[in-house]
């Protein structure tokens, strides 16, 4: 299945990362721990890996970051 929309946000509530994925109507929200100056390639990996473990697939320009 493809993930309609990826979001990733930081979440300063929390000092995480916000993964949000969006599949229709369902919306799925995961906290990751990486530290807010991650590098890109380590936030897209985690992302790719989030998202297959939550049984999408990320469309290569799918995924927004705020």
């Amino acid at each position: 299945m493809h993930a309609d929309r990826v979001e990733l946000s930081w979440d300063g509530a929390k000092s995480k990362w916000l993964l949000r994925i969006e599949a229709g109507e369902e919306v799925i929200r995961r906290h990751c721990a990486l530290p807010k100056d991650a590098d890109e390639k380590t936030l897209r990996s985690v992302v790719e890996q989030t998202v297959a473990d939550e049984g999408y697939e990320l469309d290569p320009g799918g995924l927004v970051r705020r």
